[in-house]
This record gives structure tokens, sequence and C-alpha cells, in this order.
């Protein structure tokens, strides 16, 4: 969705402390706006995350409930699902086709979560989807 949708920008709540520093590193990446996540149904009423945008184009959120969702393309979402690295999107149509959501429960998740919006990140700052597949088809998190 693009910024412009989302409604009345408001500034980033501090979320939990499992998820804050996901939110803290997405928030210091050049060129990166954040803005609080409205509920879908009580926009500009109910702050339920964090959003954060390159320019218009969505990256991806975090919900409060530690859930994230990613803004993926379909190839890189495809990717992710494949390797098991994320879920597809659960909700929505069309408009959501390649997105895919993350759980963060833990602090490894967190580190996980932030790997996930930084491959989206590369993505709309203009790395190739090809190059993005590949690096996901070679990753190995931290043990």
């Amino acid at each position: 969705m693009k910024l412009s949708d989302k409604g009345p920008l408001a500034s980033v709540p501090t979320l939990a402390s499992v998820l804050e520093p996901v939110s803290q590193a997405i928030q210091g990446w050049p060129g990166i706006i954040a803005a609080a996540h409205w509920d879908l149904y009580r926009v500009g009423e109910v702050v339920d995350g964090a959003d954060f945008y390159v320019g218009e184009e969505e990256l991806g959120h975090i919900h409060l409930s530690g859930d994230v969702h990613l803004a993926s393309s379909p190839a890189v979402g495809q990717a992710l699902v494949a390797g098991g690295w994320a879920q597809p999107m659960r909700f929505g149509g069309a408009q959501y086709r390649g997105w895919t959501e993350f759980r963060v429960r833990t602090a490894a998740d967190a580190a996980h979560a932030t790997w996930l919006f930084e491959l989206n990140y590369q993505r709309l700052r203009g790395h190739s989807e090809a190059k993005l597949v590949a690096a996901i088809a070679a990753y190995r998190p931290a043990a």
C-alpha cells in the first residue's frame, strides 16, 4: 500500500523490547520513512505498530503483536516461503500478492526479521530480484 493511502502520518510508537531493535535498525537505513501503523478498522484512531517506507513504496510493517508483514515482490516472497524463512501472507487479496509474514517472539526472531526487512529494502533500492533470490537460497543464519 502506498504511504499516501495509509492514513494520517503519526510518530512510530515504541515497540515491545524484542521488537524495538528491529524498528530502530530499519529507521537507521538511508531513505526510510517510519510512521505509526494504524489498526485496519480504526485508521487515525488506534495505533497497531510501525510502518516503514522507501518513498511511497511500503517496505513492510511490524504489528504490536509481533507479526511482521513484509511487502515482498512475488519472486522474493516465493523464495522466502520455499526456503522456510517466512510464511505467505494470510490476509488481503491481489494487492498483497507476494507479501510474506513472520512472527517475532525472541531476539533470534528479531534478527531474522531485520534480515527480511533488509532484503526487501535492497529490492526497493534497486537490487535485482535474481540477486536477492540467490541470496535467499544461500542464506544460513548465524548460529
